[in-house]
């Protein structure tokens, strides 16, 4: 009796040590798997707003506000501008000064708790820029896809797709370089997005399914005139349009391929995000495990997201050492198996999808070197 009895209580403690990882891994998973759009991801330190004077504001003294360029600084309910770090002004050993170019809503009081985004714009094209768009509603395969539509003279249109962390407000930072040089830009709002359908399992799939919400906006495009399509992306959008150049039915009429901080990993980004939630080291196997579960990020497919297959169009890679979301190695390793269509161009400096925003200029004539060929 006594054997089948510490056997039972074995068995027992088994199962419940077993359940607890299975719900610790899901609980770990949710780190990247339902990462809100708009919302800092958890590898984005919080800063403090010590005060705000004459055009500067300051700031908590940390990694994340000592960057270089200009970034947007949102809050909970605020969203402002800031340049670069003043480091003549006077501060103290624990904050540091950067210029404050402009408050676009809300107020930066002494408190406040806020984060820095690539986002410089809050609102849309007319608002935000000055430029004319329309709101169309893009044909998904779950429904109604919101998304600006900005016109212009060519015929290659350039399909604009935000990733994790961020909204179709991100695609303002270059919409109006791309305007200027007569592009018509579609951003595109995919599931899972404020006002998009909601993904039938809840989950953010990492550009797996949103693929397909790329693919439903490219047939949006030829419908309305465009002949050639270039896929811009950040994040989990570049993603996405890596999957779409090589998937979808209309992947002959893709002419070229930007990707901002592509996630080419999925694995070490799951262990990133959820090792920036403070998961245990102990626990990140069964993060990725139960996210491989959930979402199916382990199925076999002839792009495996480590090592994508060559891509059939000029593909300009904007990527650097200093994201800790989406590993540059796995970037550094895309270019160096495919150097004849891939074009890799590092960014000391800049954080997960802010490639842009260290030095806008000199990124902005990367990406026009790269886009004359395909006009």
């Amino acid at each position: 009796m006594r054997t089948v009895t510490a056997t039972a209580v074995t068995a027992a403690a088994a199962l419940a040590a077993g359940a607890a990882s299975v719900a610790a891994g899901r609980l770990a998973s949710d780190a990247a798997l339902k990462a809100s759009p708009g919302r800092p991801l958890p590898t984005e330190p919080r800063l403090t707003v010590h005060g705000t004077a004459d055009g500067r504001v300051i700031l908590t003294r940390d990694l994340a506000a000592l960057r270089p360029g200009t970034y947007g600084l949102a809050g909970d309910g605020s969203h402002a501008v800031v340049g670069p770090v003043l480091d003549s002004a006077p501060h103290s050993a624990d904050t540091v000064v950067r210029r404050l170019e402009r408050v676009t809503h809300g107020t930066l009081d002494a408190g406040d708790a806020v984060w820095l985004t690539p986002n410089l714009h809050v609102g849309n094209p007319s608002t935000a820029l000055g430029l004319d768009h329309a709101d169309v509603d893009v044909p998904g395969e779950l429904g109604p896809l919101p998304a600006w539509f900005v016109p212009g003279a060519r015929r290659t249109w350039v399909m604009a797709v935000h990733g994790l962390g961020t909204t179709r407000e991100h695609a303002l930072n270059l919409t109006g370089f791309l305007h200027r040089r007569r592009f018509p830009v579609l951003a595109l709002s995919y599931r899972g997005d404020l006002g998009a359908p909601r993904p039938p399992d809840g989950l953010n799939h990492l550009g797996e399914t949103e693929w397909r919400d790329l693919d439903a906006a490219m047939r949006y495009a030829v419908r309305y005139g465009a002949e050639r399509l270039v896929l811009l992306g950040w994040s989990t959008g570049a993603t996405m349009a890596l999957r779409a150049a090589a998937r979808s039915g209309l992947r002959n009429l893709v002419s070229g391929l930007v990707l901002d901080s592509p996630v080419l990993d999925w694995q070490a980004t799951l262990r990133a995000l959820a090792s920036a939630r403070h998961v245990p080291g102990a626990l990140l196997p069964l993060a990725v495990r139960a996210a491989e579960g959930r979402a199916g990020l382990g199925a076999d497919t002839a792009d495996g997201a480590a090592d994508p297959a060559a891509p059939a169009v000029p593909t300009l890679v904007v990527h650097g050492p200093g994201d800790t979301v989406a590993p540059w190695a796995a970037s550094r390793r895309f270019a160096d198996r495919h150097p004849g269509p891939v074009t890799l161009h590092s960014v000391p400096h800049a954080p997960h999808a802010a490639m842009w925003n260290p030095d806008p200029a000199a990124y902005e004539e990367v990406l026009r070197r790269f886009l004359t060929p395909l006009m």
